[in-house]
């Protein structure tokens, strides 16, 4: 972590400290709106955790995913308690993106987008499958029935479901978080050690 992002005792720093609560925020009231009100096939609920692992580094970008997660987990949505450490990993890997300057143009990010989904696909298909027998109460069930009837296994079905959705939403996520930054001064993307700028 860079000295913007950590404080001098090795914590996060303040900056960190009051854009991740709005950052959980963000994941929840998106993420609630997609899945339980709109029932889409993707899920942005992780805007938030890439916003904050581009800007303020991994660690940062993990814990935002943990604690959306196992906030919304335990008072909206209990289906996204289990998945919690899959929102870990896509924090993480936001964090390394800003570290390797994805956000330095639109394909870039879209390019971590792709692999952010498929690793998220890969982490969540299990966890839907043996802890909600392919059924989590979201849009994407309708994919997973999908494959199924089309001869898949519950957990064959989970992650065909995921390699669909996973990339998609994921390149969207991260296409709305380049939306985001690039429309921030750079004066206030330079308090942002994480990010790497041209």
């Amino acid at each position: 972590m860079t000295p913007s992002t950590t404080s001098e005792r090795g914590g996060l720093s303040s900056t960190a400290l009051a854009l991740i609560p709005i950052a959980i925020a963000i994941n929840v009231a998106l993420g609630q709106l997609v899945q339980s009100v709109l029932k889409l096939p993707i899920y942005l609920d992780s805007i938030g955790t890439v916003l904050v692992g581009i800007l303020l580094g991994p660690l940062a970008g993990a814990i935002t995913g943990l604690l959306a997660n196992i906030i919304w987990g335990l008072t909206l949505a209990p289906s996204a308690l289990p998945f919690a450490a899959v929102a870990a990993v896509i924090g993480l890997i936001a964090g390394y993106a800003g570290q390797y300057g994805a956000a330095q143009s639109w394909w870039k990010m879209a390019l971590f987008g792709v692999l952010t989904g498929i690793v998220a696909a890969a982490i969540s298909a299990p966890i839907a499958t043996y802890v909600f027998g392919g059924v989590t109460g979201a849009g994407t069930d309708v994919l997973v029935a999908m494959f199924q009837n089309l001869g898949a296994s519950v957990l064959g079905a989970s992650f065909a479901q995921g390699a669909v959705s996973d990339p998609l939403d994921k390149t969207i996520t991260y296409l709305v978080v380049w939306a985001i930054i690039s429309a921030l001064p750079r004066r206030l993307l330079a308090r942002f050690g994480n990010i790497q700028q041209q």
